[in-house]
């Protein structure tokens, strides 16, 4: 996934229900960008979802392929994270996340049902909602005085740079995202500018 310029993720929250032998399967599909969006909407289902025996999950971020996590809840291991995950990386996504919650139904599935169980929930959610392709984009701040704000703007707008934050004072800031195959140009069209000073930011 490195090496493209594009990944393709989920545009909205969806959600689906698969039910076997009286156990509710409940997926939440959502795009996330950090754990911490993903830790948030955890805390949320738990609340919603108090008598729920297990909320299992699966997430991925981020195009290296290193940021993924999965959890069984307490089901039998690689029973529920594992197949949610597959379900991710069979449609080739990330920043994104799968949360699915289980109401006991009074039935055993065993091993392969419950495999089959969490597949299936978390394949159902992901066919109700659009998958999207996004650019790769590395965050950068770029600090610039206000009289240029309309050169900065027209580099950010040629080459389709997300603006994450601003901050319009005498003295401007922009937190923007810029497309990773668009690098190199933008950085270059920026140092033109007299005065203009830009700095990759950590987190990306």
């Amino acid at each position: 996934m490195e090496e493209k310029g594009f990944y393709n993720t989920i545009a909205q929250t969806s959600t689906a229900e698969f039910k076997d032998r009286g156990s509710k399967f409940i997926a939440y599909a959502f795009p996330i960008e950090t754990a911490d969006d993903f830790k948030k909407q955890l805390q949320i289902l738990k609340k919603e979802h108090p008598k729920a025996v297990h909320h299992c999950f699966a997430y991925r971020i981020g195009t290296d392929g290193n940021n993924f996590r999965s959890s069984d809840d307490g089901e039998p291991s690689g029973t529920a994270g594992k197949p949610i995950l597959g379900q991710i990386d069979s449609k080739d996504l990330t920043n994104v996340a799968v949360i699915v919650v289980r109401y006991w139904g009074g039935t055993l599935l065993g091993v392969p049902g419950l495999i089959n169980a969490y597949k299936m929930a978390a394949s159902m959610a992901f066919q109700v909602t659009p998958i999207i392709q996004k650019q790769v984009e590395l965050k950068y701040s770029i600090e610039f005085d206000y009289t240029q704000m309309n050169e900065v703007m027209m580099v950010l707008k040629q080459f389709n740079c997300t603006v994450i934050a601003q901050e319009m004072q005498l003295f401007c800031m922009i937190q923007t995202g810029i497309p990773k195959n668009r690098l190199e140009e933008v950085l270059y069209r920026l140092k033109e500018l007299q005065n203009v000073v830009t700095k990759k930011l950590n987190n990306s």
